[in-house]
């Protein structure tokens, strides 16, 4: 059990405990991180809650979303291997399963100077777990999806497999085509949601995701949008 897999995960890179590839499992967390402050919470012993340390020494800081868009593919990589071809990767960094949220993603950065060195690549992702706090919208696990119960120790080793794969196709340089699989799977492409910025509510048409990570639509308030600048509106499932 520890606070968060992310600050323990932080705190041995601040150390000089630990390089590429150290991944912090837990079966339990006290005080699981999301975005934007949020909590991320789960039932002990039944699900995924891996923080993995990446060398991001060959990246600019100015261009992070290869870095979360390597981060979403292996997500999606490793969730549809078991729950099929309707995983989505929903803008910004949420794991879908046709409108139902399976897991996230919180990346934080050490930066020394004006050099990245590494990254802290945050993944929860529901496997067991079939009851969920009223506050959880739309949770799924892989358990409700497939019938079948999993090894969360096991599944978080084959989710590492994957990201490390998506780690050499980044470090190839291979940007652009993580970009198209990435769109690929975008969550909603092509059809029209319900987005919120700040307090107006209003419709517009996902058409795919920029090199930059900004989302671009069609028929919006505007024709694109940075991380934060909008929420989504997802009817419950």
């Amino acid at each position: 059990m520890v606070e968060s897999t992310n600050i323990y995960a932080m705190d041995l890179l601040q150390a000089n405990l630990a390089g590429h590839g150290t991944a912090v499992f837990a079966h339990q967390q006290t005080a699981g991180k999301g975005q934007r402050g949020k909590r991320w919470t789960g039932e002990p012993g039944l699900n995924i809650a891996l923080s993995v340390i990446v060398d991001c020494s060959f990246l600019t800081i100015t261009r992070q979303f290869p870095l979360s868009s390597m981060a979403a593919l292996a997500c999606h990589d490793f969730f549809s291997r078991h729950a099929g071809d309707e995983t989505r990767i929903k803008w910004p960094n949420d794991l879908y399963w046709r409108d139902r949220k399976a897991g996230g993603i919180l990346i934080e950065n050490l930066v020394r100077g004006n050099k990245w060195q590494w990254a802290v690549a945050g993944i929860g992702i529901n496997l067991n777990q079939v009851a969920f706090p009223g506050s959880l919208k739309n949770a799924v696990s892989l358990k409700q999806i497939t019938g079948k119960n999993f090894d969360p120790v096991v599944l978080a080793k084959q989710f590492c497999e994957c990201l490390e794969a998506r780690y050499q196709q980044l470090k190839k340089g291979k940007v652009k085509e993580m970009l198209a699989a990435y769109n690929s799977h975008l969550y909603k492409r092509g059809e029209e949601v319900k987005l919120k910025s700040g307090p107006i509510a209003f419709s517009a048409t996902v058409k795919e995701v920029s090199a930059t990570g900004e989302l671009l639509v069609l028929n919006g308030l505007k024709e694109s949008f940075r991380f934060g600048e909008i929420e989504w509106l997802v009817a419950k499932a």
